[in-house]
């Protein structure tokens, strides 16, 4: 009987400190919701500091403006998904620490579900909604990557749905890079293939694309498709509005061109 006393009174302590705890994560929540400046303002004064995000500083203060104007109450479309393409930019940067990226993806990912709740006609919030999770998975493979294949997957396939040419065709670049990480759970290598032409076919322009197309190509031992494609990447002339994800790609083209040929 004492035992069976003992134990009531130790799930109640554990209920009791795990609603504090709710508690105070919820005004938590609520005080830093709070906003501080008006959407129209947060936004644009963050498109101006994201359009030098090759400097990260400007992206970890664009991120700081939009997180002032959310409003838990009063969510905005453009303010949420922005903020989740911005944190996929720097949680994606090889240069910074796991720490920040873990904190800045998972803030991200909320605010990508918001976005495709307030609007799940218009792709936004999907396109960000998949690739931050895409990124958590790189990073966390075994606890992530598994079990959000088909997540991933249906999201692109609805920002496909949407509009197929959302982000330069990166939805199906994205589809084709599922298939290339996946090929020992299932992921098919052809099917990467057809994804990234079929991204080609619709953007000759985007370099992610042309570098996602040549690294497909060498799984296949195709290796004069590769080089041609990764020679183009080289030779392109960048979008300036484009200009980090343009070096990155070089980066990496370079580097595939030195190691397999």
């Amino acid at each position: 009987m004492y035992k069976h006393k003992i134990q009531i009174i130790l799930i109640i302590s554990i209920f009791l400190l795990s609603s504090c705890a709710a508690s105070n994560e919820a005004e938590n929540e609520t005080a830093d919701s709070k906003p501080t400046i008006a959407p129209s303002e947060a936004i644009a004064k963050a498109e101006k500091l994201y359009k030098e995000r090759a400097n990260l500083d400007k992206v970890r203060e664009a991120l700081k403006i939009l997180d002032q104007s959310r409003d838990i109450n009063n969510r905005n479309f453009d303010v949420e998904w922005k903020f989740a393409q911005y944190s996929y930019f720097l949680g994606h940067n090889k240069t910074i620490s796991d720490e920040e990226a873990e904190k800045v993806l998972k803030k991200g990912i909320s605010a990508a579900k918001i976005a495709k709740r307030l609007d799940p006609n218009k792709p936004d919030g999907h396109f960000w909604y998949a690739a931050i999770l895409g990124e958590q998975s790189k990073r966390n493979p075994l606890t992530v990557g598994v079990a959000s294949i088909d997540d991933i997957r249906d999201s692109m396939q609805k920002v496909i749905e949407i509009d197929k040419n959302y982000q330069g065709a990166s939805a199906y670049d994205a589809l084709g890079q599922l298939e290339m990480g996946t090929r020992n759970v299932g992921g098919s290598t052809e099917k990467a293939l057809e994804y990234s032409e079929k991204a080609l076919e619709l953007n000759g322009e985007n370099s992610y694309i042309r570098l996602h197309l040549a690294e497909a190509y060498l799984a296949v031992d195709r290796k004069a498709d590769a080089k041609k494609q990764l020679e183009y990447v080289l030779s392109m002339k960048p979008n300036p509005d484009f200009l980090p994800e343009y070096e990155e790609s070089v980066a990496e083209a370079k580097k595939l061109l030195k190691e397999k040929f």
